[in-house]
């Protein structure tokens, strides 16, 4: 058995069992990814796929039991390559990122400008998906850090640490008749169309459970996974957006009005998560510094000097 097997099956999985992307992923020709596959079937007697003649479609109860000592090995022989590396003078490597929407917009721009500065060799990737998709990405190793608010303190494989708490606001074009009630609250926010987060995403469970607490019914009249959606779609006037208060950008939201909500809702908390078994390279730890020490617990970038934000 090879390394490089157990790294084809990986990847076949990951790209949803077509053996052309894993070719494409591995720099490989297929005949020699199927190659792979075949010859670990061989070694272990047993069948790890499910086929439809020539077509792989999923894995068998055994292949999902190779498949997590694969990750597993495969984890291990990076974490070994890692320490080596490390002690390496020109730091070099690749740091990949799973987040949503709202971090790779509005919070991590400044964390990596900076990262950048100090690690230039180091190639950075970030892949967004749903919070429970940076979950399994984090846990399975697709990526080496996940970053958001939902799902990933509970995981028993992966190391959540805290980065910053978060609350809403709300958004409304210039004029609106909200921005002229004082003070505001859930009732009255129920007297308008709303727009906001889709379920699973950027609190929007708190966010519902908030008024359901007393009695009340928000009239939601659209949701989505994408902040900048909630705003073209305020801007549309369909309705009041609700979103993270670090989301609104003095310089390109000019034309809407923010009112602070933080007192109607429960405060949230940012997360970065890496599987427990990962080792940390020296510039994956920086990273982690830079993001807890660069966001305040508002939610706002600092700059790298501390006494003023961007």
């Amino acid at each position: 058995m090879e390394l490089r097997q157990l790294r084809s099956l990986v990847v076949l999985v990951e790209s949803d069992f077509s053996v052309t992307l894993t070719a494409e992923r591995l720099h490989l020709v297929q005949s020699a990814v199927s190659q792979h596959l075949s010859r670990l079937e061989q070694e272990l007697g047993t069948e790890l796929f499910q086929r439809q003649g020539k077509r792989l479609q999923g894995l068998t109860g055994s292949g999902e039991q190779v498949l997590r000592y694969a990750r597993r090995m495969l984890s291990d022989t990076a974490n070994i390559l890692a320490v080596g590396r490390d002690q390496q003078a020109l730091v070099s490597g690749e740091l990949r990122i799973g987040t949503t929407h709202t971090q790779a917009r509005y919070v991590l721009p400044a964390v990596i400008r900076e990262f950048r500065a100090s690690y230039p060799q180091v190639n950075l990737q970030i892949h967004q998906g749903t919070p429970q998709q940076l979950v399994e990405m984090a846990d399975s190793g697709q990526v080496d850090f996940s970053i958001c608010t939902e799902a990933l303190g509970d995981h028993p494989n992966l190391t959540a640490l805290h980065c910053y708490r978060w609350n809403r606001s709300l958004i409304a074009p210039n004029a609106h008749p909200i921005l002229d009630r004082r003070p505001l609250a859930l009732d009255t926010l129920c007297e308008y169309p709303l727009i906001t987060y889709v379920f699973g995403f950027t609190g929007a469970n708190h966010f519902r459970t908030s008024f359901a607490r007393l009695g009340l019914k928000p009239r939601i009249v659209l949701s989505a996974a994408d902040t900048d959606v909630i705003k073209a779609y305020v801007r549309e006037g369909f309705g009041i957006g609700i979103i993270a208060t670090m989301a609104y950008s003095v310089t390109s939201d000019g034309d809407l009005q923010i009112r602070n909500l933080s007192r109607l809702f429960p405060w949230e908390v940012t997360r970065i998560a890496y599987h427990k078994d990962k080792y940390l390279r020296r510039y994956e730890r920086r990273f982690i510094e830079l993001l807890q020490s660069m966001v305040a617990d508002d939610g706002l970038v600092l700059s790298p000097d501390p006494g003023a934000r961007t």
